[in-house]
């Protein structure tokens, strides 16, 4: 089988490697396709080098087919679609014992921590493995993993219809928050300074502004009668994009915490006193998240086609991450079937 693989910042590797055979209570599932995300880009630039090994798989947003079963696993059968949810929680830490084992204080991140999806035979613990409906096209159920984040992150909102919402930054996660929000029958804003990130937005009938010619604080206000938005995503990373998050909002407002913010930000928290605000934070997804984004991604409420902007062979996993690195694509894809090298 093929697998990329990481040798260190910005080198990249394709390897033939044997399948491992599922062993007791797992599966072997033959990949279909592997999305690129922000992660990934993180490992490829060596920033995760404290928790990816040399020569690791990486990869965790992915779909595929059941190829080989293992000892006592169940109700599955060989050729069915499935995805995974590339987490395996310790169970025994503070956060598994109240109930939040998506964010265990001691997580096994399949990608990460342990080996990953970009490979065309992946062989994982069958609890981790979601069904897929027949009908789904396997490029399009790559999107369930990062669909599943904006799940979850919409869930933390606590967004319903006819709240005004506002995501700030539009890249693919800021995107599928803001379309997970519309499905929700929500009014949502996008606030990105990228024309082509606009553009793809704008495509799928989601309004989105630049902040840097929109005053969008005002342009909330007026469409609020000066109330303000209900929730705010910041979704950015930017310090820019923290202040536009809070001084959006209205009176007790939600603010939630999507991008990962690699140092402190000032934050205006008269504001929050004022207004009585709530920060809420927004890490990973839940099986329940899971089971949710692939319903939206099948029923067509993800309009996956207009959201794929390349796909590329697992040969091509070097011009992959470059077209991430130089923009003017939303989600890229790897197709590692075999016999598709």
């Amino acid at each position: 089988m093929k697998a990329v693989v990481y040798r260190g910042a910005r080198n990249l590797g394709i390897e033939n490697r044997d399948p491992e055979p599922p062993g007791h209570g797992q599966v072997r599932i033959e990949v279909a396709y592997t999305g690129i995300c922000g992660t990934d880009l993180h490992i490829y630039h060596g920033d995760m080098d404290a928790r990816v090994g040399d020569s690791a798989i990486i990869g965790h947003e992915m779909s595929g087919r059941i190829a080989a079963v293992g000892e006592g696993v169940t109700g599955w059968t060989v050729g069915q679609p499935v995805t995974v949810m590339p987490t395996r929680p310790c169970g025994r830490c503070a956060a598994c014992q109240r109930g939040n084992s998506h964010v265990c204080h001691a997580m096994n991140f399949l990608g990460i921590d342990s080996p990953g999806a970009m490979q065309s035979s992946w062989t994982v613990p069958v609890e981790l493995v979601l069904p897929l409906p027949e009908e789904l096209p396997l490029d399009h159920a790559a999107l369930v993993e990062p669909v599943a984040v904006a799940v979850h992150d919409v869930r933390r909102g606590n967004v319903t219809a006819d709240d005004q919402v506002v995501v700030v930054g539009g890249g693919p996660v800021g995107v599928l928050i803001a379309t997970v929000a519309r499905s929700r029958g929500a009014r949502v804003l996008l606030v990105e300074p990228d024309p082509f990130r606009r553009e793809v937005a704008e495509g799928i009938g989601i309004e989105a502004v630049d902040p840097r010619s929109t005053d969008v604080v005002a342009l909330v206000n007026d469409r609020t009668d000066g109330a303000g938005a209900d929730i705010a995503f910041e979704v950015s990373g930017s310090p820019a994009g923290v202040t536009t998050a809070v001084d959006v909002l209205t009176t007790r407002g939600r603010l939630v915490m999507v991008a990962i913010h690699p140092q402190p930000r000032e934050v205006n928290l008269h504001r929050f006193f004022w207004r009585e605000l709530e920060l809420l934070g927004a890490r990973l997804y839940q099986r329940d998240d899971m089971v949710e984004a692939i319903r939206l991604v099948a029923s067509g409420a993800i309009p996956a086609e207009q959201l794929i902007s390349r796909i590329e062979p697992v040969e091509g996993a070097g011009a992959a991450f470059a077209a991430l690195e130089g923009g003017g694509v939303m989600k890229v894809l790897l197709d590692v079937r075999e016999g598709n090298q």
